[in-house]
């Protein structure tokens, strides 16, 4: 029985990285979409890179770019994985080169139903709350309900996670992984040590028996 995974998105600052693995996280987020308060450039994202010690995954953050702005990523930082959080047509995801994720904003379970056949080629589904201005890092949950445990593709929840409030949701929609970023901040961008300490124990304190394996 594997235990969730954890990706800490949003990662600004190498110290931020280093205690990030440190707590134990699989994956960390680079977000490179610059309206984003956590948005950092590739020369900040090389500093985050090499702050991190082996078998930590790095995961770049797009939101509706450019193939060029992928392209300069892809080939200048070792990223593992590529999220793409905006309304990217499936083509641009795979035309990228490397395998990615596709979040989903949720307002009922169709909008996962649909991402899922949309988007195929995709390595798993991040789901996250719905806003009508904004791309993500709301801080604000959706209805966890509406996940459907038969979906095709591995489920990232995303979208108002906390310490407080994470081995509920794990035990409810049994993700293959969770991803938080506002909830183990005390500023945007600014990672907190200690709540990412408490977000990994209460992932890691639901046991084998309560969710899938």
């Amino acid at each position: 029985m594997r235990r969730t995974r954890v990706k800490i998105c949003g990662i600004t600052r190498p110290e931020h990285a280093r205690a990030a693995a440190g707590v134990g996280a699989d994956a960390i987020g680079l977000m490179f979409y610059k309206p984003s308060p956590r948005y950092v450039t590739r020369e900040r994202a090389r500093e985050v890179c090499v702050a991190l010690p082996p078998l930590v995954s790095v995961v770049g953050v797009f939101v509706n770019p450019e193939p060029y702005e992928v392209e300069a990523v892809v080939e200048s930082l070792p990223v593992d994985l590529l999220q793409f959080h905006g309304d990217e047509p499936p083509e641009l995801c795979v035309d990228a080169g490397k395998p990615y994720v596709k979040a989903v904003r949720v307002r009922t379970r169709e909008d996962i139903v649909g991402a899922s056949a949309r988007y195929s080629s995709a390595r798993a589904l991040l789901l996250d709350a719905h806003h009508d201005a904004l791309w993500g890092g709301t801080g604000i949950r959706f209805d966890w309900n509406v996940v459907p445990h038969d979906v095709r593709h591995p489920i990232v929840l995303a979208g108002g996670l906390t310490p407080e409030n994470v081995a509920g949701a794990v035990r409810l929609v049994r993700p293959f992984a969770v991803d938080v970023s506002g909830g183990v901040e005390t500023a945007p961008g600014v990672k907190d040590t200690r709540r990412m300490e408490l977000f990994m124990k209460e992932v890691a304190g639901v046991g084998p028996g309560e969710r899938q394996a």
